[in-house]
């Protein structure tokens, strides 16, 4: 089985989630006293889609960058937003869709979705603006493992195939086929 090495790179402000869905997708936990993010930390997920294997390597950013266009050209990964106030989520999405490769997959995260009293950004405006730029847009929450794995699926769902010719004259990207790994044991 093929495996595919997909690139993900959390970015939102501070506190709304992004290392609570890592670890929920990574290690099926929660830890409500978890520690702030300090500069970045990464994480990798190998799970099985279709006919390949696509291992995530994920960036969980601290949520205290000012500007994406270095984070988006030096690792073309692919950015999975997390939602926050709305004119902030927008100048993410601007900011990526000007650097980014043309193939980026844009996914935004409504993270906290079982805190609906304590809402920044309506449900139906996210979803509304994510159809818009044709983005990824799912209700998530952590806490209560709603939809994180269901996210990472419809990442993989939309990441272009190996078999696509990349775009003529662009910064786009072609994702490799790696040969398969090594089956490893624990213990």
């Amino acid at each position: 089985m093929a495996l595919r090495e997909l690139k993900v790179c959390l970015l939102g402000d501070t506190g709304v989630g992004k290392s609570s869905i890592v670890w929920r997708f990574v290690e099926d936990s929660f830890d409500p006293n978890i520690n702030p993010t300090i500069g970045a930390s990464f994480m990798t997920k190998t799970v099985q889609y279709q006919n390949e294997l696509h291992k995530f390597l994920i960036w969980d950013t601290a949520g205290q960058e000012r500007t994406l266009s270095s984070v988006v050209q030096a690792s073309s990964y692919s950015p999975l937003v997390l939602q926050e106030t709305f004119s902030t989520l927008k100048n993410w999405v601007r900011e990526l869709r000007q650097h980014g490769p043309p193939s980026i997959v844009v996914a935004i995260a409504g993270n906290k979705c079982d805190l609906s009293d304590v809402r920044e950004v309506m449900e139906r405006d996210a979803k509304d603006y994510a159809d818009s730029i044709h983005a990824i847009f799912v209700e998530t929450s952590a806490k209560n493992a709603i939809n994180i794995n269901e996210l990472f699926i419809e990442i993989s769902r939309r990441i272009p195939s190996t078999d696509a010719n990349p775009p003529s004259g662009g910064k786009g990207f072609k994702l490799r086929r790696q040969p398969s790994e090594p089956k490893r044991s624990c213990c």
